[in-house]
């Protein structure tokens, strides 16, 4: 039996006037407040963002492809360049992210993509329509962003339930997007024929407006926030040394890169986003037409995609309480992904979706239910996983380069011609969130073995901040949530 290795960094006990200062500090009462500064600022950025990404799906149904006189496939390749250009894009991002702060680059970005998707509202060609979304992408930077951002901010067990928080918006920003959709698809006659041109260029104007206004209230990190008082500065400083690598000074080495490279964990994680954003993408982008081939018209079609999408926070809300208080994240995600998967079953089952199209749409509450927080856990795991400062930003990249593979591939799978079943579209999404259940128990097992293994080697570490000789989360001291 090896030798148990005992940490005893951060020993003695002298007790600094800071220490005595941040004792009185409620904890509890200081995350509240956190969270009501925090959470919702990068909230409404995301819902933003998700909302002009997935908006196109709206437009589509009311005479985009029609007036710009292009053919279903060459939609579907617009679609497809989102992704290039959002995987182009997401590394220059991060870096410039780095070199400045998140008060100036989040509502930058947010600008940036809100002028685009605006311009896309005056497009009259293909190669318009191709462009704009390519530039589209260079919102790629928000999430991965802000999951650095909320590192700087959250111990590593806080972070998963506040990143699917975070990532609730993208529901909602599918459920306010239909409700949008319906309401300016009724300016139809407006200057175009039309309506779609005027869901692009108010949501994006909607998004130029809000991220001015941002300037004001996304904060940088705590040692230069002014709603915090300097002993809670120093409280977060402590929480942050005691639990995780925040607060060290790490330096970038080409070493970490080639040990997240070489990690299976870090391909793991990146798989478990690709079986989720298939199905992901898949659905915000093609419920309106996939309800709208169940028979209804443009405008009730739209309407009709905002119960599943209020549903899908609800589930993406309680599945992150629940996945948090009982430290579970496999069986969470792997479950959700199941429960997505029977509405999938249910959607292919029906044979006759124009004569029963109550059971298709019974399918979707199913698909929308479990997609989303499945997603967003799997998103969450790298963050609370992975420690050393360039791994983690290392294995957060892999973990969003590999999974908009899968939505590459997603953007092809629902041809005009395949409707209303949508036979092709349907089972490829049905066997990505059955091979999501597989790996993600694969990986959970991964994590635990690891972690027994480890418990017979060292003690777990409790300040690794304060560690000199920290060697990420290789050290034996180390343990990983699964």
């Amino acid at each position: 039996m090896a030798e148990k290795i005992v940490d005893d960094a951060g020993g003695g006990s002298g007790v600094s006037d800071s220490e005595i200062a941040t004792s009185t500090i409620n904890e509890r009462s200081l995350l509240r407040k956190l969270d009501l500064r925090l959470l919702p600022a990068v909230g409404v950025l995301y819902l933003l963002s998700f909302l002009d990404r997935s908006n196109v799906g709206n437009a589509r149904i009311e005479g985009l492809l029609t007036d710009l006189n292009i053919t279903g496939n060459q939609y579907l390749t617009g679609l497809t360049l989102y992704f290039v250009g959002y995987v182009l894009f997401e590394i220059p991002c991060n870096i410039v992210l780095k070199r400045t702060t998140p008060r100036i680059w989040l509502p930058t970005l947010t600008i940036v993509w809100g002028v685009v998707a605006t311009l896309m509202g005056i497009v009259h060609n293909l190669a318009g329509f191709l462009v704009s979304r390519f530039f589209l992408g260079a919102e790629s930077g928000l999430f991965p962003g802000v999951v650095f951002y909320f590192s700087m901010w959250y111990k590593r067990r806080e972070r998963q339930y506040r990143i699917s928080l975070f990532f609730s918006a993208a529901s909602l920003a599918g459920a306010f997007g239909g409700i949008l959709a319906y309401g300016i698809g009724r300016m139809r006659g407006i200057v175009w024929e039309n309506g779609w041109r005027w869901i692009f260029i108010l949501e994006g104007i909607l998004t130029v407006l809000v991220a001015a206004a941002a300037y004001g209230f996304i904060h940088n990190y705590p040692d230069t926030s002014k709603f915090l008082s300097e002993d809670e500065r120093k409280f977060i400083h402590q929480r942050l040394a005691a639990d995780s690598d925040a607060t060290r000074d790490e330096r970038f080495t080409w070493g970490a890169v080639v040990e997240a490279l070489r990690d299976p964990n870090c391909w793991f994680y990146g798989l478990g986003f690709h079986t989720m954003s298939l199905p992901l993408y898949t659905l915000s982008l093609f419920l309106p037409t996939i309800i709208a081939n169940l028979g209804y018209s443009a405008a009730t079609a739209q309407l009709l995609t905002v119960p599943p999408y209020a549903f899908a926070f609800i589930t993406t809300v309680t599945v992150a309480v629940l996945s948090e208080r009982f430290g579970q994240r496999a069986i969470f995600i792997g479950g959700s992904a199941i429960f997505a998967a029977i509405g999938y079953s249910i959607l292919l089952g029906n044979i006759d979706p124009v004569g029963r199209p109550g059971v298709s749409y019974v399918g979707v509450f199913f698909s929308a239910g479990g997609i989303y927080p499945a997603t967003a856990l799997v998103l969450s795991w790298p963050a609370i996983n992975v420690s050393g400062q360039t791994k983690r930003a290392i294995a957060n990249a892999m973990q969003i380069s590999i999974g908009n593979l899968g939505a590459v591939l997603g953007t092809q799978l629902y041809r005009a011609n395949d409707g209303p079943r949508f036979i092709v579209g349907h089972s490829v999404a049905l066997g990505y969130l059955l091979a999501n259940a597989v790996v993600v128990t694969i990986l959970g097992i991964r994590l635990k073995k690891e972690n027994e293994r480890r418990e017979a080697v060292a003690e777990e570490i409790k300040h690794v901040g304060e560690v000199a000789n920290w060697q990420g989360d290789s050290d034996p001291r180390w343990r990983f949530e699964y």
